[in-house]
C-alpha cells in the first residue's frame, strides 16, 4: 500500500470505555483509502471493541474518529447515520435474519436506504450476489447454507449500499483452511475491483499475511497499541519481541532476532 494514498479513516487520542472499566487508550492510526487494514492482538485486547467504535456502535471516552476528515462523533445524528451509510459491516456470525432468505438479506438496506423499485433491487441482489460468488443460492434460506456461504451472504449484505469502507469481523473464524482461503481471494478481488478500503478484525495469521498490508497491534496489559504496520512486516522486523512472538507463534522468551 502506497504511503501516498489518502487517509480515509482516522483514530486520534481515542479511549474506549465500559462504565468506569477502561478497554483501551491513547489509541491513534490511519487507515488509507485501499487498504486492508487490520486490527491484530491477543484475545481480550479490545478489537473488536475498536471495531464498534469505528462503526458507529460504541461512542469513545476520549479522542476523536474522522471519516474522509469528518469527525464522526461530533457530526450531528443524521449526518452521522448518512456517513454509516458508507461503511459496510460483515458481523463474525454473519448476523443473517432466519425468517428471510439470502436475497431478502441482501435486498434489505435497499429497502430500507433507498428508493428503488423491487425490480432494481432484485437486479442489484443478483449482482452482489455474484460478486461473491453466491448466485446458486439466491432463494434459499440461511439455515440452509455452510458456514462459508453464509459469510458470502452476509458480505453481499455488506456491499449491498456500495460502501466506501468495509469492516469484516473474524472474516475467517470457523471455516476450514481451504475455504478461508477462497474467502481471502474473495476479498482481495472487492478491494482491487471495487475500489474499497477494508478493515478487518483476526486473529488468523495466515489470512491476515496473505491479505492485509497495514495493521495495528493492540495490547491487552497497556491497553493500547503497541505496533503498526503490515503483518508480515510486524512479523519480521517489529522491534517488540511480544509482536514477534505473536505473529510468528512463539514464545516471547524464545523470539530470535
Amino acid at each position: 500500500m502506497a504511503d501516498a494514498a489518502p487517509v480515509l479513516l482516522s483514530v486520534r487520542g481515542v479511549t474506549l470505555a465500559f462504565g468506569a472499566k477502561i478497554i483501551l487508550h491513547d489509541l491513534s492510526f490511519d487507515v488509507r483509502r485501499g487498504s486492508i487494514f487490520a486490527i491484530m492482538g491477543g484475545s481480550g485486547c479490545g478489537k473488536s471493541t475498536v471495531l464498534r467504535a469505528m462503526i458507529g456502535l460504541l461512542r469513545p471516552r476520549a479522542g476523536t474518529i474522522a471519516v474522509d476528515g469528518e469527525d464522526f462523533w461530533s457530526a450531528a445524528p443524521s449526518r452521522r447515520a448518512e456517513l454509516g451509510r458508507g461503511c459496510g459491516v460483515l458481523f463474525q456470525s454473519a448476523a443473517l435474519w432466519s425468517g428471510l432468505s439470502v436475497a431478502g438479506n441482501v435486498a434489505l438496506p435497499l429497502q430500507m436506504f433507498t428508493s428503488l423499485d423491487a425490480v432494481a433491487i432484485r437486479r442489484l441482489v443478483v449482482l452482489k450476489l455474484a460478486l461473491v460468488e453466491l448466485s446458486e443460492a439466491i432463494d434459499l434460506a440461511p439455515a440452509e447454507l455452510s458456514g462459508g456461504m453464509r459469510k458470502r451472504a452476509g458480505l453481499a449484505r455488506a456491499l449491498a449500499l456500495d460502501p466506501a469502507i468495509l469492516f469484516l469481523d473474524e472474516p475467517s473464524a470457523g471455516l476450514d483452511p481451504i475455504i478461508s482461503r477462497r474467502l481471502d481471494d474473495l476479498i482481495l478481488n472487492l478491494r482491487d475491483g471495487l475500489g474499497a478500503t477494508i478493515v478487518l478484525v483476526s486473529h488468523e495469521l495466515a489470512s491476515l499475511f496473505a491479505i492485509a498490508d497495514d495493521g495495528v497491534f493492540l495490547d491487552a496489559d497497556s491497553r493500547t497499541a503497541i505496533a503498526h504496520g503490515a503483518p508480515a512486516a510486524l512479523r519480521d522486523s517489529c522491534a517488540d519481541p511480544q509482536v514477534r512472538a505473536f505473529m510468528r507463534r512463539e514464545r516471547p522468551d524464545v523470539v530470535r532476532s
